[in-house]
């Protein structure tokens, strides 16, 4: 019931879309600087859709790959109803299976965020909220395990998943992504690494202003431990990049 309702409100929030350009935000509550990274135990922790941004070290704004988090999540956590304002810092980690649940990165800083689990057991499930302006990635998935992204939106990014191309220790990863708006400008929804075995499932997918169909769907790259993944292909097949052309629609 709970999954409906939130795919209900998904809906309509996006319903007005017919009639803009861009994807539509909640408006934040308040204002919360965060001076250091937000530590979430195992539990729930509710942001009242207050808007956290980073001040002090978390506030350089920058593309910095070793920036600290603004939240930590540990295995077992949830975090819902925040809004990530500028700047986002590294945004949020999780360190094994959690659940982000109506999140939103108004300005995305490195990465909105990053999928640290170390079990290939362990699940990161986004559901619900929105991310814009990322110059690079949305979402980082470094360890083993499945991310999960639904209902979601994204405007004006780089790529909204990517497999890490180039950690030290390389596993095996799969992203489903469910109910997904992507507004255009974008490069890629997902870039993933065949050699390792990773798979990216696609369903529901709906892609706005890309008259030219220029954000690719799946790209494909030889995954390294060192140096620069190199890109091998892109689009669907039967074994990595799952889907077919009627789970992507345009408009």
């Amino acid at each position: 019931m709970a999954t409906t309702v939130l795919a209900a409100a998904f809906a309509a929030l996006l319903a007005p879309q017919a009639q803009a350009a861009g994807s539509t935000f909640p408006t934040p509550t308040g204002p919360k600087p965060v001076g250091a990274t937000i530590k979430v135990p195992a539990g729930t922790y509710d942001g009242g859709l207050k808007r956290f941004y980073g001040t002090g070290n978390l506030g350089s704004g920058g593309q910095n790959e070793n920036q600290d988090p603004i939240f930590q999540l540990a295995d077992g956590a949830t975090l819902k109803n925040v809004v990530l304002g500028a700047p986002a810092a590294d945004g949020v980690h999780c360190l094994g299976t959690c659940t982000l649940t109506n999140v939103w990165w108004e300005d995305v800083g490195e990465d909105a965020a990053t999928f640290k689990g170390t079990s290939p057991a362990q699940t990161m499930t986004i559901n619900g909220g929105g991310a814009r302006k990322a110059a690079d990635k949305v979402f980082q998935h470094n360890g083993p395990g499945t991310m999960i992204i639904r209902n979601f939106q994204v405007d004006d990014f780089g790529k909204l998943y990517r497999s890490c191309g180039n950690c030290g220790t390389q596993h095996k990863r799969n992203v489903v992504l469910e109910n997904v708006t992507a507004f255009s400008p974008g490069k890629a929804l997902v870039g993933i690494n065949t050699n390792y075995g990773d798979t990216a499932r696609f369903s529901k997918i709906t892609i706005v202003g890309d008259t030219k169909k220029k954000i690719a769907i799946c790209d494909k790259y030889q995954g390294v431990t060192s140096g620069e993944p190199k890109k091998i292909g892109t689009g669907p097949d039967s074994t990595h990049c799952l889907y077919k052309s009627s789970d992507i629609a345009y408009r």
